[in-house]
């Protein structure tokens, strides 16, 4: 059931609406237009594209957009000042943002030619990115096989065809085009790979249980957060980071992005994953009591149980940072919670029929909705397209307004990495077609 002006018509896929404010030669608009487009002119900034209009959308339930928070966004304006101007006195000059050097340039990105193999879900809102480069996802396959296989053994012979079909550097080079180098590329793949065994070993399809899965999370974060004991009971902790697969990728993969990431970077990753481990807390505790919760507990349990430790290292592999400061403002983290939750659900719209192929019961958004609000299986599906692209709306309005309120160089090019990793994750589940199908619906 296509959403008119939502699916991917004639057209193509909608365009992101450009954010507003001042240029910048480190930040231009969002995306670009799913058709054809001039190309930018030459000073018109690294990666600019030509500024395109929305579709006209013709209402539908459930599918609004939102308009931007400019109360909160408002009222961030004298916080992002005073964190900019810096402290004040003898001594401080150099600890004044406002005087950062900017970031280095995001490199120009292709304009969007295809929405690529595989079919999307209609009535999906999101934006087509161009073809990943297959050089760069030649070389990161390459290496992270040798990783898994070599340096953590994180799979047996008879998990390769699987690891194989993740298609995972496809992933990662989709969702961070701007990554510097290989190596940039890499730290983020690693941690995907890692936070994949971790899903897969610890709480679902290769003898994951709820059954004392806190026990097992907790010890696993010790590689991420180290454990600082006495010198009696150190030894014994480290070797026990070597145990099992997850807790060996967890190690390895946090101490290759410790070596990019700066101090502050690391400790942003560490809380996201707590984050994300709470998620997968909550999740076991309800499929030890067969409970079903409901649409907002879900929704709640989601937000935790999530993406986002991945594009909020968009910055670190980029080659920049992003000020601790500016990341911890309430706008801010709203922007990079809405990314998270709506690119949460995508999975579980591609993932749908793969996860009810599996043994015992899934929760996924369109199976609590049709659990919890009575209604089929389909317009449970279709509702839940419709609180993606709700979520969707909401975070590239409040982003632009974000945008708007602090058009400073490294906040622009971070929310518009953000906003790259949300399509490439786009990509990914639309065209890894080993993994993933779609309902018949239609």
């Amino acid at each position: 059931m296509p959403e008119p002006g939502l699916s991917p018509g004639p057209s193509g896929p909608a365009a992101r609406p450009p954010l507003p404010g001042p240029p910048s030669p480190a930040f231009p608009a969002f995306g670009a237009a799913a058709a054809p487009a001039p190309a930018p002119s030459a000073d018109a900034g690294p990666g600019a594209a030509t500024p395109s209009r929305l579709p006209a959308v013709t209402p539908s339930v459930g599918v609004r957009a939102e308009a931007p928070a400019e109360p909160s966004v408002a009222a961030l304006r004298p916080e992002i000042e005073r964190i900019l101007r810096g402290p004040s006195g003898l001594g401080t000059a150099a600890l004044s943002l406002a005087r950062r050097p900017e970031p280095p340039a995001a490199p120009e990105l292709p304009v969007p030619t295809s929405a690529g193999e595989g079919t999307p879900v209609p009535g999906l809102y999101f934006h087509p990115i161009p073809e990943p480069d297959a050089g760069r996802v030649a070389e990161v396959s390459r290496r992270i096989k040798d990783w898994a296989v070599d340096e953590v053994q994180i799979f047996p012979p008879e998990w390769e065809g699987e690891f194989d079909g993740f298609s995972v550097g496809r992933y990662m080079v989709a969702c961070h085009p701007d990554a510097p180098t290989v190596e940039h590329l890499m730290a983020a793949t690693r941690l995907m790979v890692a936070e994949n065994a971790v899903d897969d070993c610890y709480c679902e399809d290769h003898g994951g249980s709820p059954i004392g899965l806190g026990s097992r999370l907790l010890l696993a974060h010790t590689a991420l957060d180290p454990l600082h004991t006495t010198k009696e009971y150190e030894p014994t902790w480290e070797e026990s980071l070597l145990s099992d697969a997850p807790r060996r990728a967890y190690r390895s993969a946090m101490r290759y992005f410790t070596e990019l990431a700066t101090p502050s970077q690391a400790d942003r990753f560490r809380h996201d994953m707590a984050r994300l481990h709470l998620g997968y807390l909550a999740e076991a505790a309800w499929a030890e009591t067969d409970h079903v919760p409901e649409v907002w507990e879900y929704l709640a349990m989601r937000q935790f149980n999530n993406f986002r430790p991945c594009p909020t290292i968009t910055d670190t592999v980029g080659g920049y940072e992003l000020p601790a400061d500016l990341h911890a403002q309430p706008a801010m983290q709203r922007v990079i919670a809405l990314a998270g939750n709506a690119t949460t659900i995508v999975n579980d719209l591609y993932s749908y029929t793969k996860e009810l192929d599996s043994p015992g019961t899934h929760l996924n958004l369109p199976v609590v909705i049709a659990a919890r609000e009575g209604v089929s299986d389909q317009e449970g599906y279709l509702k839940a397209v419709e609180v993606h692209n709700d979520l969707m709306h909401a975070f590239e309005a409040d982003a632009a307004a974000l945008a708007a309120a602090c058009p400073a160089p490294d906040v622009l090019r971070f929310l518009r990495g953000v906003a790259v990793w949300v399509d490439g994750n786009h990509y990914w589940h639309q065209t890894n077609t080993y993994r993933y199908s779609l309902p018949d619906f239609w």
